[in-house]
């Protein structure tokens, strides 16, 4: 583990980009970003076309470790390069952000209320690339609550959990994701549920094991406030779960000392279309936008 990006992870200012977005996401992430589904033929295009945005977005002179401490990539992203350097090397030595690895492979049917990582037959090998050649910190794997269900709950916070453990053996910082669906009809109870499994979990891990966790903003301002001080969690980010920019920094500013982990609320209003000037100017206002209710 690189400890310059532990420390930066720890402790420094900023939020983390969320850009990983990958198969299934990625038609929606292209629209909003003004291409069309007809601009390309083939899966192989599509990753070509989603590449560019993401290359436009980290090459922006907006987009530094000033604000930005992480930026979480799709696998593909990961294997790609960034003006002729591979894009994890690329983050880190020229814009002094650390490098995050998407590592789950989609969300498997609804059961009992709750959506569970598909399994990741491939696991251990891309643990293994991107600890080593790839120079990766750490990982984010996503799985979402539906229902305040207390069994479908459980077995999501002990399916990430022990996924967790994997990654930390090989050298990697894990960021738990289990998100609550912002729709979810008791989202308060779920979230209180979640919040419970959790604590059990984290006074659990052993010694010096470290994760991160990327939660739903809460209807309880501050509920978090307890994994932000527990000694095995570096950092608390926050994901935006389809709430507007606008309405995610809102909420934001009451969670203190959590800061933003945002995927379609930081790309909100860039588009294809616009000259480097005007894309720069827009993601330079949302990144201090988020910046700023990050650090509130």
């Amino acid at each position: 583990m690189n400890e310059k990006q532990l420390e930066k992870m720890k402790s420094a200012p900023g939020f983390v980009a969320a850009l990983d977005q990958s198969g299934g996401s990625t038609p929606g992430a292209l629209e909003h970003y003004g291409v069309a589904k007809d601009a390309w033929s083939t899966e192989e295009e599509m990753f070509d076309l989603v590449h560019q945005m993401r290359s436009r977005v980290i090459t922006s002179p907006a987009f530094t470790g000033e604000r930005i401490l992480g930026a979480i990539l799709f696998e593909g992203t990961m294997d790609r390069e960034i003006d002729g350097k591979p894009t994890a090397d690329f983050l880190w030595e020229n814009k002094n952000v650390v490098p995050i690895l998407k590592v789950d492979k989609g969300l498997a049917a609804e059961e009992n209320g709750v959506q569970m990582m598909k399994p990741m037959p491939q696991l251990a090998p891309l643990l293994e690339r991107a600890a080593g050649p790839k120079h990766i910190f750490g990982t984010k794997m996503r799985s979402v609550i539906k229902q305040a269900s207390e069994s479908g709950i459980a077995a999501i916070v002990d399916q990430q959990f022990e996924v967790a453990e994997q990654i930390v053996a090989a050298g990697l910082v894990p960021i738990i994701e289990p998100e609550v669906d912002i729709h979810c009809p008791e989202k308060a109870k779920a979230e209180s549920l979640l919040k419970a499994g959790i604590a059990k979990k984290l006074d659990a891990l052993g010694d010096g094991k470290l994760v991160m966790l990327k939660l739903t903003l809460p209807e309880e301002a501050d509920l978090y406030a307890d994994f932000v001080k527990h000694p095995a969690v570096v950092r608390v980010v926050a994901l935006s779960g389809g709430y507007t920019q606008e309405e995610a920094d809102v909420r934001l500013r009451k969670n203190h000392s959590v800061v933003a982990s945002f995927s379609r609320a930081l790309l909100e209003g860039l588009s294809a279309k616009q000259t480097d000037e005007e894309f720069n100017k827009m993601l330079d206002t949302s990144i201090q936008k988020i910046y700023d209710a990050s650090m509130a």
